[in-house]
């Protein structure tokens, strides 16, 4: 999986080159998301701009990286979501689960 990890803002800014998440490459994204957690990290941004499809264990890869990240009190948002995948979250309802955002700006100054 094609991941790139910044640091902005105070923030972990993973982009995912990857256009789709799906059961190839889902594990790879769940066991690299639990090392930054693990590791520390309790503010990450998820840019989702090159993703075109997503499956069902790429949302389950997400989901379980938010949900350790908020037992931990920590916050994992999704930015630049593709309209297709973002209907996805919708169709699944984990629209409601996720923070999601227009864009990184965004996600930065609707922190919590």
């Amino acid at each position: 999986m094609n991941l790139n990890l910044e640091k902005i803002n105070g923030y972990s800014v993973l982009t995912i080159q990857d256009e789709r998440i799906d059961a190839h490459n889902s594990g790879e994204l769940k066991d690299y998301l639990l090392q930054m957690i693990e590791g520390g990290e309790n503010q990450i941004i998820v840019q989702l701009e090159h993703v075109r499809f997503i499956d069902s264990s790429g949302l389950g890869a997400l989901l379980s990286g938010n949900k350790h990240i908020v037992a931990k009190s920590g916050r994992l948002a999704l930015a630049n979501i593709q309209k297709q995948v973002l209907s996805m979250f919708e169709l699944t309802r984990l629209n409601r689960v996720f923070e999601i955002y227009a864009d990184l700006n965004e996600a930065f100054s609707n922190e919590g």
